[in-house]
């Protein structure tokens, strides 16, 4: 086991720390994709805790990893939760691993991460693989500002409501998706979000058939039901265009609340510029933060 002597070089990695928490994204589904560092520290570590042992030990067979493995999912976490934290407190390093990407981001963790913060133990990001970001790198919609929904709600009333909340917003909206309820889903999408609303199918992300899907929405819920079980078959992310308003009409926005700011508290502005222009409130009211921030 290395430890941690207070001293690096540069370029030099740093050596495993004692008592640390290292949260460690592995392979969204090709087990190339497992970095170097992430290599080291879950061989170094005393212990890695995976959401599931069976997925988990298939990669460190790959790289002939040793470690040893403990089960670590939305089950179990919290009946767990205090042998880790003394096993962290009296100096043992651990990897936290979800089956797939970087953990917490629809996976269990949190709880763990939260407790350890707060008991002063150290917490450390292994960074590498994660869907989102690798979805919205070839979805070719904008990713400068976007919103990860997550799993939608599994009952349909529950995900219509869920997605009425989401209509006006002008970011790209991430969602991840069971296979067995995405046709539900698109279908629900399109109706709540508008059948024209440009949209981005992603199956199999860095897998040997993983493909992207373009379309609206109620086209890419047509091409999956036309397609017949295979198509349903995998695992998908689907990225959607935010309800952006065109570049004149947000300028003129920005004009009005301007104005409108100078003379009304901010809430009353916004809510007079959003039916003088006809740009959603929301919108208007994060161009009101980016005019006066401190108002």
């Amino acid at each position: 086991m290395n430890r941690d002597n207070g001293k690096k070089a540069e370029n030099t990695p740093l050596a495993v720390r004692s008592g640390t928490l290292y949260v460690v994204a592995t392979p969204l589904g090709n087990l190339e994709d497992l970095a170097p560092r992430a290599q080291r520290v879950l061989a170094e570590v005393e212990l890695i805790l995976a959401e599931d042992t069976r997925r988990s030990r298939k990669l460190l067979v790959r790289y002939g990893i040793r470690t040893p493995l403990s089960s670590f999912h939305e089950h179990n976490q919290r009946q767990r939760l205090a042998r880790i934290l003394q096993r962290l407190a009296a100096g043992d390093s651990l990897a936290l691993v979800s089956d797939a990407g970087t953990p917490l981001l629809s996976d269990p963790g949190l709880p763990l991460v939260r407790k350890a913060r707060e008991q002063g133990i150290v917490v450390a990001a292994v960074p590498g693989p994660c869907a989102i970001s690798a979805a919205l790198s070839v979805a070719g919609l904008p990713a400068d500002r976007f919103r990860f929904a997550g799993f939608p709600p599994a009952r349909q009333a529950a995900r219509r409501g869920w997605l009425t909340t989401l209509r006006d917003d002008p970011d790209t909206l991430v969602f991840f998706e069971a296979p067995h309820r995405l046709p539900a889903f698109l279908a629900d999408a399109a109706e709540c979000l508008g059948a024209s609303r440009e949209a981005v199918l992603l199956k199999e992300l860095s897998k040997l058939h993983e493909q992207a899907r373009h379309g609206s929405l109620e086209a890419l819920r047509r091409w999956l039901e036309e397609g017949g079980p295979e198509r349903k078959r995998g695992e998908f992310v689907i990225v959607v265009a935010g309800l952006g308003a065109p570049a004149a009409q947000r300028e003129e926005a920005r004009r009005v609340l301007r104005l409108l700011s100078d003379q009304l508290p901010r809430r009353e502005a916004v809510r007079l510029a959003t039916e003088i222009t006809g740009v959603p409130r929301n919108i208007l009211y994060r161009l009101s933060l980016e005019q006066d921030p401190t108002r």
